[in-house]
């Protein structure tokens, strides 16, 4: 039977390229796979969110509130999901892997509010995005866990070796920070899987982080 599995992590923490990995290698055990990757940036059903990464909002992430910003990205799932992929996941023979879900509201979103609300937003967020939209629910989250530090540089050096614009959330060194602080507050609250993808000041290796991956789908 498939699945429904989501890899997330901060920027620069090697989402899509796991996800790659884990993909190909449940496609050479034969199986039927679905990849996924939001947001959507080449539909319309992201265009709030392109509006709000690009800055049209405000140049700071937090000019948007946590509930504004996480419509934008829910809407965006919503859309994909009715539009699209609904008949991967009816598909009881179909594994589903998407790079980012839900979890990046719960991360991204989470961090603009005070600790004391925490609780409080995630549970609107489920309502929301699970109860309220209906999208389906993962069978498991997979979350790459890197420093700040880390995960900024990456990004800084993919930005310049490709000349991509950096968005409002990478440009934020403190948001980050705080976005950091909220992943790791959102895996013990949500049941996450969590993958610690560095040793020391270190970034482990992709076959290593990929093999662990492997190792917790299997588990399902």
């Amino acid at each position: 039977m498939g699945k429904f599995i989501v890899i997330d992590g901060l920027d620069g923490s090697g989402k899509g390229t796991q996800t790659d990995i884990l993909v190909e290698k449940l496609k050479s055990e034969g199986k039927r796979v679905r990849t996924l990757s939001f947001p959507v940036y080449e539909n319309d059903s992201s265009m709030f969110v392109r509006m709000y990464l690009d800055g049209k909002f405000g140049k700071n992430p937090s000019d948007t509130n946590a509930f504004a910003a996480s419509m934008f990205f829910a809407c965006d799932r919503y859309i994909s999901f009715k539009t699209d992929w609904i008949k991967d996941i009816e598909d009881p023979d179909t594994y589903v892997i998407a790079n980012r879900y839900t979890s990046a509201n719960a991360v991204h979103q989470l961090s603009k509010l005070p600790r004391e609300e925490w609780d409080d937003f995630l549970k609107w967020l489920w309502d929301f995005e699970f109860s309220r939209l209906s999208l389906p629910v993962p069978d498991a989250t997979i979350y790459l866990e890197l420093p700040p530090v880390l995960s900024l540089s990456l990004v800084r050096s993919r930005s310049a070796e490709t000349g991509r614009k950096m968005d409002i959330h990478e440009l934020d060194t403190s948001y980050m920070e705080k976005c950091y602080d909220a992943a790791l507050f959102s895996c013990k609250a949500l049941g996450w899987k969590q993958i610690k993808c560095y040793e020391g000041d270190k970034i482990r290796t992709i076959d290593d982080i990929s093999k662990q991956i492997y190792d917790e789908v299997s588990r399902l």
